[in-house]
């Protein structure tokens, strides 16, 4: 038993670079500015996505401002007590945004904020490993994620760890979670459409914790979900509408490219276009931007996971594609501005 719940193997998509490479776009509207707030690194178990593969899908000609990593057990210390180990992944992350601002690796302000995890069912004890994550992160520690994506169907599995059931509603995890805030924290939130429910009670008792719901919500598509498009994303537009109620909770936009969500965009001959990955998300991303304001959404990468399924430029092309019915100011907020606020980035 891990501190997060039960280990399984890697359940990503495998990359394909000689399949992603078969497919070339034109970038679209270069110069916007964009800060992606949302990105992994790892190396191990996974195949390798260190800075210099960030880096590499980052130069591909979007003007990528700035990024935000988010925890995925990268670099745990091996050893030391448990609740302690994951210092070593701000530690290693805050060296990588060291690394990146020499301007060795480009222009882009890779990794300028930080959410890590600590397990918040330490309860009251989190406090004072939140504040060495603050002190390792060197300006940059932003917030924590504590996974909950959690379903009864082994189809799921989106995560190499899987949380237990009710995780959010946990007397000890709130009373962890209850430190956020005072220490200018804020919380990612990784669950499942059936579990937006449960994200939205937490933000009720908490109105002061900054919120952000990963991944629109997580709607899936595999197992019990399969064929029932239309009834889970009835489901699900629902649940988005009601946490959007929560001045308290931000979306970010993307993270449909996995596995669980069974659009299946990895099956075919050539990888899937910027138009083909609009017309299949515009209801996802319109529903949200209707229901929390282009103020409270953010587009993110949540590469290299995605990556499995399409590439980088032709993801964020698919992204401006979807706001192109959006005025200068909504673009702003979705592409740079939400994130920067969250995350208190601050881009030249």
């Amino acid at each position: 038993m891990t501190h997060h719940g039960t280990q399984i193997a890697n359940p990503h998509l495998p990359v394909d670079q000689a399949w992603l490479d078969l497919l070339h776009e034109e970038i679209l509207e270069p110069a916007l500015p964009i800060i992606d707030p949302h990105h992994h690194l790892w190396d191990g178990a996974r195949p390798r996505y260190l800075l210099g593969e960030l880096q590499a899908d980052t130069a591909t000609g979007h003007n990528i401002l700035a990024t935000v990593y988010m925890e995925c057990r990268s670099m745990y210390r091996a050893t030391g007590p448990e609740a302690l180990r994951s210092l070593g992944e701000t530690e290693f992350i805050a060296g990588t945004a060291a690394m990146s601002e020499s301007g060795t690796y480009g222009s882009t302000h890779i990794c300028a904020g930080i959410v890590g995890h600590v397990d918040l069912r330490l309860g009251e004890d989190a406090r004072g490993i939140l504040e060495q994550h603050i002190a390792m992160g060197h300006g940059r520690f932003r917030g924590v994620r504590h996974i909950s994506a959690w379903d009864a169907s082994p189809d799921t599995r989106s995560t190499s760890i899987l949380p237990p059931q009710g995780l959010l509603g946990d007397a000890h995890f709130r009373s962890g979670f209850a430190q956020l805030a005072p220490l200018g924290l804020s919380f990612d939130a990784w669950l499942y459409h059936p579990q937006i429910p449960e994200l939205q009670n937490l933000a009720e008792a908490f109105p002061d914790t900054m919120i952000v719901l990963d991944h629109v919500g997580g709607p899936l598509g595999v197992g019990p979900y399969k064929g029932q498009r239309d009834a889970v994303f009835a489901e699900w537009a629902a649940h988005i509408k009601a946490i959007a109620r929560c001045p308290n909770v931000h979306v970010k936009l993307g993270g449909l490219g996995m596995r669980i969500n069974g659009f299946g965009l990895h099956e075919g001959k050539l990888p899937p276009s910027s138009d083909e990955l609009a017309a299949l998300w515009e209801p996802y991303i319109e529903t949200c931007i209707n229901a929390f304001g282009a103020g409270r959404c953010m587009f993110e990468s949540n590469f290299p996971v995605d990556k499995g399924s399409y590439s980088y430029p032709v993801l964020w092309n698919a992204f401006k594609k979807l706001a192109r019915n959006c005025s200068a100011d909504e673009k702003a907020a979705l592409f740079r501005e939400t994130a920067a606020r969250i995350y208190m980035i601050q881009t030249p």
